[in-house]
């Protein structure tokens, strides 16, 4: 084994909205879209762009567009290890959205001291709140 780090399997959550791609590509790929569901930012779906998500408590987190495939794949990188990817796919007349939360490892800690493997289990709670709430925004 050595010194391999220990990869913890990613955080993936997919929901089924009611609404064009247009609409959930704009509820992802957009400053104010995020901002509504997730957290508020000044992101811009360009390759390269950084921002910052307003983590609250946690203050400001910086971030960078990693990818911009309209309206099927955005990926920005979040904080010091993390990377979020949202996918979308047209079903007839509504869209798949699947979140992809990586950059999860045993052996790392976050920007505030907190070892990944104790974060992983809420941050995936949170996100299944959290695809909740994108699908009521985008269905609205």
């Amino acid at each position: 084994m050595g010194n391999e780090t220990q990869q913890l399997l990613d955080i993936k959550h997919t929901v089924v909205v009611n609404a064009p791609i247009t609409k959930a590509w704009d509820a992802v790929a957009t400053s104010e879209g995020l901002s509504a569901w997730f957290m508020p930012n000044d992101l811009q779906p360009i390759e390269g762009h950084e921002f910052h998500l307003n983590a609250g408590q946690f203050g400001m987190s910086p971030c960078k567009v990693t990818k911009v495939d309209p309206p099927n794949s955005l990926s920005f990188n979040w904080g010091k290890d993390w990377k979020l990817t949202f996918e979308l796919s047209e079903l007839n007349d509504k869209t798949e959205i699947t979140l992809i939360h990586s950059g999860w490892d045993a052996d790392k800690v976050t920007e505030f001291g907190a070892p990944h493997t104790a974060v992983r289990g809420n941050m995936d709670q949170g996100w299944a709140g959290l695809v909740t709430k994108l699908m009521g925004y985008v269905e609205a």
